[in-house]
């Protein structure tokens, strides 16, 4: 019998944790002009960091089936963060926070506590298989690249890697530009309408 792991059930599910919050968002939304922009310049940062990142990782960042991975990434942004796709992550939900301006800035805290314990949860499952599976070579990695904080020059021990064209990055980006996309016409529909 498979020991039960809250860090598994949630790395599987976390397209679908966040939900609640947007919908609690978008309830709450009193969106203005200057809102939506800000929130739309936050939500291009948090894009910039995914689509980098997943230039680098491939398409192995979007599986929900447990974690995993052949190589250890280092390169592109990797070099500068550990979780460039988490930070990411966090600049889209922030920018979704500020574009729909609900319930400020008490919103802000729950979307950093939220991301704070679901991610920590998360880091801590793939870092324990990354150790596990890289050992010695994740543990100088590790000690050399910050977790969430960027580091401003590029770790000079770093792989050297070619990135994937920025084309496919895009095509394996898809279901989170969708989503951004969806999320941005709600908070415009909520704008006009209400």
């Amino acid at each position: 019998m498979a020991k039960f792991d809250l860090r598994e059930k949630i790395f599987n599910n976390r397209s679908y944790t966040p939900i609640p919050l947007l919908i609690l968002v978008l309830i709450l939304a009193e969106p203005s002009t200057w809102s939506i922009l800000a929130g739309i310049g936050l939500m291009a940062i948090g894009e910039f960091w995914r689509l980098w990142a997943v230039r680098y990782a491939g398409g192995a960042t979007r599986t929900t089936s447990g974690v995993g991975g052949d190589e250890l990434v280092t390169a592109g942004p990797y070099a500068h963060l550990r979780n460039p796709l988490y930070l990411g992550n966090l600049f889209n939900a922030l920018g979704i926070c500020v574009a729909a301006w609900a319930w400020m800035p008490w919103m802000l805290i729950v979307c950093l506590v939220f991301f704070g314990v679901q991610y920590g949860l998360i880091i801590s499952l793939e870092e324990e298989y990354l150790r596990n599976r890289f050992g010695e070579a994740y543990r100088v990695y590790s000690s050399n690249v910050p977790r969430f904080i960027p580091r401003l020059r590029a770790w000079p021990g770093a792989a050297a890697a070619k990135p994937q064209p920025l084309r496919k990055a895009i095509r394996t980006e898809r279901h989170t530009l969708g989503s951004l996309t969806l999320i941005t016409l709600l908070i415009l529909l909520r704008w006009k309408v209400f």
